[in-house]
């Protein structure tokens, strides 16, 4: 391996450590929360270090909403069995991004605290904007798919179903304190986790399969 490549391998790793814990720190305490003092402390690196890689704190907060956003995006690519079976499929898409959901929780603060911002950042971050295309484009393919074969409804769009699976998997990690205290219910408890991830596969399937001409029951 040459210096060149040595020193951009180093860098690589640098540049992910410092990302990793600037998730961590924007996710506990917001943009305005956070010191990029305290994070080049955290990565012992510097805080000119910092802007050398990334500007200044609203470059790296957007590095870290690309990292946050480009890791579901990335799993959600690997959706199998599309053109085969795209029922399975669905379910599988669910799966992946209640997983992530789950295991991600630095994610859902992320997004919750950008959203109290009203997207102030993520509207300057043209690449963060651009991973929006790669959910729908993979879902309209599932959809497309289903439609045709006389699976799916075609009442439905991609943003749809994408608005319906978030919503539940944000939910459980996002509301899992007032929920337990309200209800005595941990959402992300290990005990009720196969059960969520089941029945989450098991709505989605069954909105997509109804039929939205069959009349509903006037018995409940």
């Amino acid at each position: 391996m040459t210096t060149e490549a040595v020193r951009r391998r180093d860098a690589d790793r640098t540049k992910a450590n410092i990302v990793a814990v600037a998730t961590k720190e924007f996710s506990d305490k917001g943009f305005a929360g956070a010191r990029v003092d305290e994070i080049a402390a955290k990565t012992h690196t510097t805080k000119r270090m910092l802007y050398y890689y990334y500007g200044d704190k609203e470059g790296l907060y957007q590095a870290v909403l690309e990292a946050s956003y480009g890791k579901i995006r990335r799993l959600e690519q690997r959706v199998s069995h599309i053109e085969d079976d795209p029922v399975t499929a669905i379910r599988q898409l669910a799966e992946i991004t209640f997983d992530h959901h789950d295991r991600n929780p630095d994610f859902i603060r992320i997004v919750a605290n950008e959203n109290i911002l009203k997207g102030a950042h993520i509207k300057n971050s043209a690449a963060v904007q651009n991973l929006g295309s790669p959910a729908v484009d993979i879902l309209g393919r599932i959809l497309e798919v289903g439609r045709t074969r006389g699976l799916f409804r075609d009442d439905v769009d991609a943003l749809d179903v994408h608005q319906l699976i978030s919503s539940f998997c944000v939910f459980r990690v996002a509301n899992r304190y007032t929920f337990k205290t309200l209800f005595g219910r941990d959402l992300t408890a290990a005990d009720h986790r196969a059960q969520q991830r089941k029945m989450l596969g098991d709505m989605v399937v069954a909105y997509l399969t109804a039929d939205p001409a069959a009349p509903a029951d006037s018995n409940h």
